[in-house]
């Protein structure tokens, strides 16, 4: 249901907060999983980036980028 969502709210402490589509969040958790020196046990078992960044959506909010960075994503619904 969450992935059902068009926006979301992005916090990264290098870049500050942004809103993103759904899309471009997918692009931004895909670029900062590409950060990583190594995936956790649990993102390496999904197999590719993509099933990476669905596994993301729909089980977590944040993500230890290194020890004290850590990035956070938030689905948020906007009423035009």
């Amino acid at each position: 249901m969450i992935r059902a969502l068009d926006h979301y709210v992005v916090l990264d402490p290098t870049a500050g907060e942004q809103i993103l589509s759904a899309e471009d969040t997918r692009s931004w958790l895909a670029a900062q999983l590409q950060r990583l020196e190594a995936l956790p046990a649990d993102l390496a078992s999904q197999g590719s980036t993509n099933e990476q960044v669905d596994w993301l959506l729909d089980t977590a909010c944040a993500l230890e980028l290194e020890p004290g960075l850590t990035v956070q994503w938030f689905a948020v619904r906007l009423e035009p």
